[in-house]
């Protein structure tokens, strides 16, 4: 057990201090707004038989950071579990599906430079046919895998760990040897016709990427997107910093598997999900001899990107100043503009798209209601169990993206109109959050505590 505390306590004791984005800056907002703030999302965190392991904000104010605070634990020693290390404004989380709309960054600079078009067949890129074979003549192209309207889906699986040795090509073609009976083609309409959330196109993105630089997915986005944005972290630990890694939160809930079952015990112990370098370093995800180009779901462009509240704060600050980051412009405004104008929208039927399926009570969750290039359009719709409102009694229209996996949940909202909005990662839960739903929309109840306040407080300035 000692060997288990000495990797990680080492690099905190050796590296902590050397990440490159400075400490929380104090808050902007008046005193008394801090405090309230303070008080309603630590109330959240600390909630008997419904805590939060931990949980990173940040909001902005028209362009401007006003708010900014963790609380609870980024990891607990394994030998003395009443050891906990806080968490920090430098603690990296596996931010889960805000993963695509960071991959898209990467995507456009590449489209900027006229190494990828939006609209061109995908099989050009790939070097073999990429066609769903119940709509063989429609092409897929990226802007259908950006909008989740390829037809692609997760039925069959969406990563493939380097000992398989797997090529995309013989996944996704009739005849691979890793085809099976093609369950990740929908039957159900043409590439272009149909929104249905997935994680395995944005693999294929991914292959994309690497196909056309030569570049290994976790490397082209640090080079693409975060160096220029000067952002710790990435979608490969194993290629952290020393300091990076020791400020990676480990994620957890109070769930295990009994029979076969999810059994969830809000007053037992926190269980490790992933992200456990206590123990050992992070393993490599490509073997030496990885040809790029052919199996980008190694690197997780879907999900895989860890960052801090502060790094996805400085994405928000992107987006919200047209492609400009700190004085420097890292995309054109127009392709901004594109990434974030909606590309698809659920008709009045739900006959064109999958919203979001169905809660606990059986009714639908209507969470995804339109869509833009890797960015959801939240439309204020409401309803208890279901809807994608953000904030109690509404009036918040935004674009963004929200992630869940492994215990964490996160979101990145921003109004444009306003340059304004926050950011969110929480790094699991004591409790199963579909019991306890939300009452104004399909998020769970905490997430909309969470919202509420940060929008009201920080971004309102409201006391009420």
């Amino acid at each position: 057990m000692i060997l288990r505390t000495s990797f990680r306590s080492t690099l905190v004791t050796l590296f902590l201090g050397a990440l490159t984005l400075p400490a929380a800056p104090p808050s902007a907002l008046p005193k008394a707004l801090t405090r309230q703030l303070d008080s309603e999302l630590g109330a959240v965190v600390t909630a008997p038989g419904q805590e939060l392991m931990s949980l990173s904000v940040l909001a902005v104010r028209r362009g401007r950071v006003v708010y900014q605070r963790q609380f609870g634990a980024a990891w607990v020693d394994p030998t003395d579990p009443a050891k906990r290390h806080p968490a920090e404004a430098r603690t990296l989380y596996r931010m889960a599906s805000i993963s695509k709309l960071v991959t898209t960054l990467g995507v456009l600079r590449l489209v900027e430079q006229g190494r990828l078009d939006l609209d061109r067949d995908l099989g050009d890129y790939l070097g073999f046919p990429l066609r769903n074979p119940h709509f063989p003549t429609v092409p897929v192209t990226l802007r259908h895998l950006l909008t989740h309207t390829s037809s692609l889906r997760d039925d069959a699986g969406y990563y493939w760990d380097a000992a398989s040795r797997t090529h995309l090509r013989d996944v996704l073609v009739p005849g691979g040897k890793a085809y099976g009976e093609g369950r990740m083609w929908s039957p159900q309409a043409p590439p272009g016709a149909y929104f249905q959330y997935a994680n395995l196109p944005w693999g294929v993105v991914g292959t994309v990427m690497e196909r056309v630089t030569g570049e290994r997915f976790d490397r082209l986005m640090r080079r693409l997107v975060l160096d220029p944005l000067g952002l710790p972290g990435g979608f490969h630990p194993a290629d952290f910093s020393p300091a990076e890694l020791a400020s990676v939160a480990t994620l957890y809930r109070k769930r295990r598997e009994v029979a076969g079952k999810e059994v969830w015990e809000p007053q037992g112990p926190w269980i490790v999900q992933v992200d456990d370098y206590v123990s050992a370093p992070p393993p490599q995800r490509a073997l030496p001899d990885y040809v790029p180009g052919t199996n980008g779901t190694l690197f997780g462009p879907q999900g895989n990107c860890r960052l801090s509240a502060e790094g996805l704060g400085r994405i928000l600050l992107l987006l919200a100043d047209g492609g400009v980051s700190r004085g420097r412009r890292l995309l054109k405004r127009s392709s901004v503009d594109l990434m974030l104008s909606t590309q698809w929208q659920a008709d009045a039927t739900g006959a064109n798209g999958n919203s979001g399926g169905e809660n606990p009570q059986g009714k639908p969750r209507r969470l995804m209601n339109a869509w833009g290039l890797g960015a959801q359009h939240f439309l204020d719709l409401p309803g208890p169990g279901g809807g994608d409102r953000l904030v109690e009694g509404g009036g918040l229209r935004a674009v963004g993206h929200m992630g869940s996996a492994w215990g964490l949940t996160s979101g990145l909202v921003l109004d444009r109109k306003t340059r304004s909005g926050f950011v969110f990662l929480i790094g699991g839960s004591a409790f199963d959050p579909d019991t306890h739903p939300g009452i104004y929309s399909g998020f769970p109840r905490h997430e909309e505590q969470i919202m509420t306040a940060l929008y009201r407080r920080a971004v309102q300035g409201r006391s009420r």
